[in-house]
């Protein structure tokens, strides 16, 4: 990795109105060489976090302007890096609700610095891995930086999708789901392996993130809900990308 992209990785923007823990937060991460800036406004994290374009925004849920919710939806469509929400303590709601905006994984306010820290770096070396793996491995003659499957197209050098000629918005945490079913398609993911190599520890049993991705996925791709035929579950064992799909 050349200096250039280390810089790139290295920048991470901070949303939160508490400019006290902001602060912080900021001077823990300088200590591992990360960029941090902070934007406290939800309506001026919107504008911010398209121009500059982080590699992660940690973004607060709780927000003067707009909500960290709103933020998230409103920039995902012009925003393909990765989003790390700061939730209540506890709240299943709040957490399922910033996954299903489009959040990458979220930390329990207030959060340990060491346990953000590594949060932080699972994020980014998941998405410097898989791009490292394309690269190294070309799977087409006709691009050697895309994953070609009947009418589905995943270029993982620019992180695009597309469906029948039409491109498909992702959020990193759908690209990187789809991608990892895509890399096996015919076969069955295990929930517990998907966990492992997206979020970084084991399944619990009890987490339906996955789950929930699984769902804005199919949407996307305007798969059936009721009867799939591009990403099929199997029950008791997870899920299955179909090599061959109408």
């Amino acid at each position: 990795m050349n200096n250039s992209q280390l810089t790139v990785r290295k920048q991470i923007m901070l949303v939160e109105d508490d400019l006290e823990l902001a602060s912080l937060i900021k001077d823990f991460l300088a200590k591992y060489e990360f960029d941090v800036s902070i934007v406290s406004d939800g309506i001026e994290a919107i504008q911010r976090i398209i121009d500059e374009q982080p590699a992660l925004v940690i973004l607060d849920i709780m927000l003067p302007g707009l909500t960290g919710m709103e933020v998230c939806r409103q920039v995902r469509s012009s925003y393909p890096g990765l989003i790390l929400m700061q939730t209540a303590l506890d709240d299943d709601i709040d957490q399922m609700m910033g996954l299903e905006m489009g959040a990458d994984d979220y930390v329990v306010k207030q959060v340990q610095p060491r346990l953000l820290l590594s949060r932080i770096r699972a994020l980014l070396r998941r998405v410097s891995h898989s791009t490292d793996h394309l690269i190294q491995s070309p799977t087409t003659e006709k691009d050697p930086d895309s994953l070609i499957i009947g009418r589905l197209i995943i270029n993982i050098a620019k992180r695009t999708v597309s469906l029948d000629n039409i491109k498909i918005e992702l959020s990193t945490a759908e690209f990187e789901l789809l991608y990892l079913l895509a890399k096996t398609s015919g076969q069955v993911v295990s929930r517990d392996s998907i966990v492992q190599q997206i979020r970084g520890y084991e399944y619990d049993g009890l987490d339906r993130s996955i789950d929930r991705r699984i769902s804005r996925l199919r949407k996307k791709l305007h798969d059936d809900p009721v009867r799939p035929n591009l990403i099929k579950t199997v029950r008791g064992k997870g899920y299955q990308l179909c090599a061959h799909f109408n």
